[in-house]
């Protein structure tokens, strides 16, 4: 009996990886800039000190977010490589117990009586199918690749500095009045969530209007709280 497809193959897919540093770079640094420039226009700051402190905020939450991307992977790395040398370790020194592991696992598959038997022995024939399994099936750990902190960190890097420009855009429109471009932005940063979000749902799974929905609802409330914040500040 054949192994299930993709049983002894559990990497993350390089679209998915990439799908989500994006959302979280873009989505975060649209947030941000967002509830800042709220604030500050609900506490009639000058249009100068409104850019200022927009501007501000985006190279500092670009380079933070890019970052802790980074890092954070490189842990996930380290985690990784560690387990991988401890599985390496105990099939080589406790062998029967890894077997019994990999019984369990085929016989949560579906597997029975001899099957197990003689799968459990293709899969000892293949050293790197072993480990593998081990990886994803024992330890739930997917593969995190050398240079996947380098990618993931530039991804949420440049998205968040995407992000952040979004609502921004009104404001370099010559003439236009504070309230006007404050008005602009909000409605530039929702159709720039409902679009992440949609495409997000699209991309996997559940109702794209529905990830569209939640996606604006996060952001605007965001947005609010930081006009709320410059509102209350403003009036003491």
């Amino acid at each position: 009996m054949p192994i299930p497809p993709g049983a002894l193959s559990h990497e993350a897919h390089p679209h998915a990886t990439l799908l989500s540093d994006f959302i979280l770079g873009s989505q975060d640094g649209l947030v941000n800039v967002l509830g800042i420039l709220l604030g500050l226009v609900a506490a009639g700051a000058a249009d100068r000190l409104i850019l200022v402190a927009a501007f501000a905020a985006l190279a500092a939450e670009s380079i933070s977010m890019g970052a802790v991307a980074y890092t954070s992977t490189l842990a996930r790395r380290s985690l990784y490589l560690s387990e991988v040398e401890r599985e390496q370790r105990e099939i080589k020194e406790v062998p029967e117990m890894e077997r019994e592991e990999v019984r369990v696992i085929l016989r949560n598959w579906g597997y029975e009586g001899e099957e197990v038997e003689e799968m459990l022995r293709r899969i000892e024939a293949k050293p790197k199918a072993w480990l593998d399994l081990m990886l994803a099936f024992e330890l739930n750990l997917a593969e995190v690749k050398a240079d996947q902190a380098r990618n993931s960190g530039l991804i949420v890097l440049g998205s968040t500095v995407v992000g952040s420009i979004i609502p921004l855009v009104p404001f370099f429109v010559p003439g236009v009045h504070v309230l006007s471009a404050a008005t602009a932005s909000v409605i530039l940063s929702a159709i720039m969530l409902v679009a992440v979000g949609w495409y997000a749902a699209r991309s996997t799974v559940g109702s794209p209007w529905a990830g569209a929905g939640r996606m604006l609802l996060i952001g605007l409330a965001a947005g609010f709280a930081g006009f709320l914040v410059g509102h209350f500040l403003g009036a003491v």
